[in-house]
């Protein structure tokens, strides 16, 4: 999943990334309107995160999630302000946006506020999965194989979920990346390489055979069952 933070207070953006980024979430920060709606216009997110006030703009946040909900785009939108009135909040979800949370925020709550409003939307009403013998439930997030629970990072999950939605076809590092890790990636590292490794370490029990295919110079495939 992929979030969208604009927050034009660098401390609170870089402290609400970070809690993304360690429960598993691809998030890119941005701190002007501008910045945020041309991120918005190139990505794909998930759930937009928006401060009210941006960069001086007594409404900018207001402004923002007004913008994409004219483009006719769906995605979860949490506000985060720091003045607690009833206008406020009004005036939050009168332009578009699905939950509220007041400043300072706690961070389990801002988590729990992003599951629920992944949960309720309607592009992660998800299915269970199932590959090869492999199942994979994105509303638990739990994944069985051959009887076993097989226990994942966030990031690891991340990935399974991508290879087996792909089941049967090449995936590319640049698609696992895109879907799991934020912008900031410079592409350079192995960290898709050695992820995959941890699972398919998780994955296969003794005996069982590696459902995941390394195409050298192409990326990975989950071997399906057709």
């Amino acid at each position: 999943m992929r979030v969208l933070i604009v927050e034009d207070d660098v401390r609170i953006a870089s402290i609400v990334k970070r809690t993304l980024s360690e429960a598993g979430y691809a998030a890119d920060a941005r701190h002007t309107t501008g910045a945020g709606l041309e991120a918005f216009a190139v990505e794909e997110y998930d759930l937009v995160i928006l401060d009210v006030m941006l960069a001086g703009e007594e409404r900018g946040g207001f402004n923002v999630c007004r913008s994409i909900r004219e483009s006719n785009s769906d995605v979860p939108i949490l506000m985060l302000t720091a003045l607690d009135k009833i206008k406020s909040r009004v005036d939050g979800l009168d332009s578009g946006a699905d939950d509220y949370l007041v400043k300072p925020v706690h961070v389990l709550e801002l988590l729990a506020r992003v599951r629920a409003l992944l949960r309720r939307a309607p592009r992660a009403t998800l299915p269970v999965l199932k590959v090869s013998g492999v199942t994979l439930d994105p509303a638990t997030r739990v994944v069985v194989r051959g009887g076993r629970t097989i226990m994942l990072t966030a990031k690891e999950f991340s990935v399974l979920h991508y290879l087996m939605r792909n089941a049967g076809r090449v995936v590319s590092t640049t698609e696992l990346i895109d879907h799991a890790w934020d912008a900031n990636y410079d592409g350079y590292s192995n960290v898709v390489q050695t992820y995959v490794r941890y699972i398919r370490k998780k994955l296969n029990g003794y005996g069982e055979t590696d459902l995941i295919e390394t195409r050298r110079g192409s990326g990975y495939i989950m071997q399906s069952d057709a």
